[in-house]
């Protein structure tokens, strides 16, 4: 009985009745007064609602859907075993808890967001030795014990140098907090224990099951939600500009704690959501129910050359997925991840109306995916066909032989229609990059660039300028990466003075906005030439 309730509510992912049917209204009641015992059907059951409530016929389905999942705590207490919610496809469910090794400054930022319902998870840590070299730096005389002692209780060490009522985690990051380092020195200090820790959701409001973003209307789907083919990303991209608005800092700081959550609830971590620059967070309205906030990161983390954006989408105020940009002149490499349960909704618009945001922000028009997104080591990439998600909205592999596999593929499937390509043939195809070049772009231009040539480039030329000595390159070329790629550019010093606006670059890297490095950047052709070449290109 469970079952069928459950396979009749999963079809209505794929149905449309007309406005006042109200079957899924009927069925939605019907549920709400079943239990289930089975983890596995909760689970099921969960997923559902939240796709239906992000994607809702009526707004009576959304508050019935909202209903249920509202009391899933209650629905999850009886279970003894709750190990099936861990799961990283299924995490942060209202009722459960979860472990995970979080980088220093998630795991501050948690601490400091729910200090009641966060802990090391003393059981999950089995690596105790490495809290020495660390705990010795706050515990008078550890190093007594430590070194030459077997099996040292470095919890009964912990306790007793910390204040009563406090967590050993709270603790330790406060003692770290103290210490005289940078940033970025503490959080290796941290990062170098592998710390689990705990954490009990409870029935707290930013559970996956109950968090959600105030809207002033619900978009509701009363037809079919739009299909891959539906979508033209050329058109997407020349489509005319979304609204878009700064949001204060007190907004920016609860949309980015509400980001925080939702990524670590699902055991992500994004350089971005750790690291977000809170003086610069925009919002901006996509349509058919989709809110995007959007940001970079502050100066004390940028990358050395690439310009760094991410960014979180919302669907009728429930967390959908993210997006990740690392952008250099007019190219940007995409990372973009629709969360599992809302993979049957509408994501090539979504990834179209994120490129058309991004083409607007940062004047980016030649997008460029990673191997690792199409299946490359990525089993669950290849297990969706990731490669043919891109394939059809326009993306093509920069390989020669991966593209001449292409052909053969598409050949092959235009001759026999349903037919599908195989894992080998997919796990072949992730090999190469693959780009969409938008209006205006350059063709053929990025095909063999790679960021990490210009690295290399660098590093070649302080083995043999400098005999491999960083610190002699660095004062020669200038400590920041771009300045050192600019240092192999041979005739650089020759250039006329207008065309040596990379001044101007340099500092509007390290400015307010990474978008202006970008904007002025792409005015400068010869500069664009010249890393090209040294990256692979031209």
């Amino acid at each position: 009985m469970a079952r069928d309730l459950l396979d009749r509510l999963d079809d209505w992912k794929r149905r449309f009745e007309p406005e006042g049917d109200g079957q899924l209204e009927k069925l939605l009641a019907q549920i709400a007064a079943r239990r289930f015992h089975d983890p596995a059907a909760l689970i099921r059951l969960h997923e559902t609602l939240l796709f239906l409530r992000a994607y809702p016929r009526t707004p009576e389905v959304a508050r019935l859907a909202d209903a249920i999942l509202f009391a899933f705590a209650d629905r999850v207490a009886p279970l003894p075993d709750l190990a099936p919610f861990e799961e990283p496809e299924v995490s942060g469910i209202a009722g459960t808890s979860f472990a995970a090794v979080f980088s220093y400054e998630v795991a501050r930022r948690l601490a400091a967001l729910h200090p009641r319902h966060i802990e090391i998870a003393w059981d999950r840590h089995d690596q105790a030795d490495k809290l020495g070299p660390a705990l010795a730096r706050f515990a008078p005389l550890l190093e007594e014990d430590w070194p030459v002692e077997a099996h040292v209780p470095f919890r009964q060490w912990m306790a007793a140098a910390r204040r009563r009522g406090v967590t050993d985690l709270a603790w330790l990051l406060e003692r770290l907090a103290a210490l005289p380092l940078p940033p970025r020195g503490r959080a290796e200090v941290y990062e170098a224990l592998d710390l689990p820790l705990a954490w009990n959701i409870g029935n707290a409001r930013t559970s996956r099951s109950r968090l959600r973003l105030p809207v002033s209307k619900l978009y509701c789907h009363q037809e079919p939600l739009l299909r891959r083919s539906d979508i033209s990303l050329l058109a997407e991209l020349e489509a005319p500009p979304l609204p878009i608005r700064r949001l204060s800092r007190r907004e920016a700081r609860r949309i980015l704690d509400i980001i925080l959550d939702t990524s670590a609830m699902r055991y992500r971590e994004l350089y971005g959501f750790s690291h977000p620059d809170e003086a610069a967070v925009f919002h901006a309205r996509a349509g058919r129910g989709v809110d995007i906030f959007f940001f970079g990161v502050p100066p004390a983390w940028r990358l050395p050359l690439r310009a760094y954006h991410a960014g979180m989408f919302f669907k009728n105020g429930v967390p959908a997925g993210y997006v990740e940009l690392l952008s250099l002149f007019e190219r940007a490499e995409v990372g973009f991840n629709l969360y599992y349960t809302f993979r049957e909704g509408e994501s090539a618009w979504l990834y179209a109306r994120l490129l058309r945001l991004f083409r607007q922000v940062l004047g980016v028009n030649c997008f460029s995916v990673d191997p690792y997104q199409i299946g490359l080591e990525n089993p669950e990439a290849i297990e969706s066909g990731a490669f043919w998600f891109y394939r059809k909205l326009g993306f093509r592999p920069v390989d020669p032989a991966v593209a001449a596999l292409v052909a053969r593929e598409e050949r092959r499937m235009a001759q026999t229609p349903g037919t599908r390509s195989s894992r080998r043939t997919l796990e072949k195809l992730a090999a190469s990059y693959v780009l969409f070049e938008g209006p205006g772009a350059e063709p053929g231009a990025w095909d063999a660039f790679r960021v990490r040539n210009l690295g290399l480039a660098a590093s070649r030329a302080m083995a043999k300028r400098y005999g491999g000595d960083i610190e002699r390159f660095r004062r020669a070329a200038g400590s920041s990466g771009l300045a050192q790629i600019l240092s192999l550019i041979p005739d650089l010093p020759r250039w006329p003075q207008p065309e040596r606006a990379a001044a101007m670059i340099l500092e509007a890297k390290q400015g307010p906005s990474e978008a202006r490095y970008l904007r002025l950047m792409q005015r400068h052709p010869r500069l664009r030439a010249a890393l090209l070449k040294l990256g692979g290109g031209l």
